[in-house]
This record gives structure tokens, C-alpha cells and sequence, in this order.
């Protein structure tokens, strides 16, 4: 009995599509984690930057939403750098399983919005427009949960000591997808 439940708990874990969670009306919850920096030797680094996401799903496979950044990055006897943001975020799914993963889609996201990077002691420092754009792969570990890996070129412009930073950036998220009112609708008569 224990193993025809453990077959079927597998099967229901493993048997389901990718696409569910990104249908018209759903929404996505999580956020992103980069540059994560705990420096046990001298110097004494630390860093994080974290950047929490909502978005809902205005068609299948499209996303709008919104984002906030917090970044910082110190070092023992050396400047510290404070990065923000808040702005508007778009994401395009694949319209497909990937073939090589059958739980996993490849992402376009774009952002734009307000943001900063400000170091101490008169390094550069640029406020104003931030946008970053690139892709990314999303992994289904459930039906409403996604692994998933960006890598983004982020892109500052504004005023301050420096017209405009950029950088190349790899990060790594947890996202949670949640039924929206038409799913959770579509349950309730499934289940009748």
C-alpha cells in the first residue's frame, strides 16, 4: 500500500504541465537573489542584493508586474555601495515545455523604473533611469513552484558624479505562482 501511494504521490508531482501556472489571470510572487557575499578572510566582504517581484498574468505566457531592488556590498577598510530600485517589470514565456527539461521554460524579462547606485567616500554615484532586459529559465519543481536563473544586462543613466553604470548580472530566484480567480473558479466546478 505505501509504495502504490508513493507511485501515485510521484505521478502527480512529475505528471503535470508547465504551462498552468502561466495562464491569463494568474499570478506570480518571489524575487531574485545575486551577488550573495559572506568574505570569512580578510577583508571581511559582505554583499546581497535582493529584488522582490509581483506580477500577473494579462494573457498566457505574459506577465506585468512590478519590482523592488536592495543591494548593498562592504568591505572592511573600504567603501560600501548602495544600490535601489523600483520600476515596472514584463516577462514573456516560452510557448513550450523545454525539450531538454520537461518542467522548465525559457523567459524574456524586461524592467524599467527609478534607481540608484551610491558609494561611500566619492566613488561614483549615478540616480535616475534604470532598466535591465535579458532571458532567463524557469524549473517547475511543483505545479505552483519555479526555480529559475536570469542573466540581465542592467543599464543606470541619470545624474551624479557618473552618467551611467552598467553590468552584466547572474541571479538566481524562487517564484511562486498563484491561481487567479478564474482558475480557482475552474477548480471549484471541476470538483462538483
Amino acid at each position: 500500500m505505501k509504495k502504490i501511494l508513493l507511485g501515485l504521490i510521484v505521478l502527480a508531482v512529475t505528471g503535470f504541465k508547465a504551462n498552468a501556472q502561466i495562464q491569463q489571470g494568474n499570478v506570480l510572487v518571489g524575487g531574485n537573489f545575486a551577488n550573495i557575499n559572506l568574505g570569512l578572510n580578510d577583508p571581511k566582504i559582505f554583499s546581497l542584493d535582493i529584488t522582490p517581484k509581483a506580477a500577473w498574468f494579462v494573457r498566457d505566457n505574459v506577465a506585468l508586474g512590478g519590482y523592488v531592488n536592495l543591494g548593498i556590498e562592504t568591505a572592511k577598510g573600504s567603501n560600501t555601495t548602495v544600490s535601489y530600485g523600483v520600476g515596472a517589470l514584463g516577462r514573456y514565456y516560452t510557448g513550450s515545455d523545454v525539450e531538454i527539461l520537461r518542467h522548465g521554460r525559457i523567459f524574456g524579462e524586461a524592467t524599467v523604473g527609478l534607481g540608484g547606485v551610491n558609494v561611500s567616500n566619492g566613488g561614483g554615484n549615478t540616480n535616475g533611469l534604470n532598466f535591465s532586459f535579458g532571458p532567463g529559465f524557469a524549473y517547475f519543481i511543483t505545479p505552483s513552484i519555479g526555480l529559475e536563473t536570469l542573466l540581465k544586462y542592467n543599464g543606470l543613466g541619470g545624474f551624479g558624479s557618473q552618467g551611467y553604470q552598467s553590468n552584466l548580472n547572474l541571479s538566481f530566484g524562487f517564484q511562486i505562482y498563484l491561481p487567479g480567480q478564474r482558475t480557482a473558479n475552474k477548480v471549484k466546478s471541476d470538483a462538483r
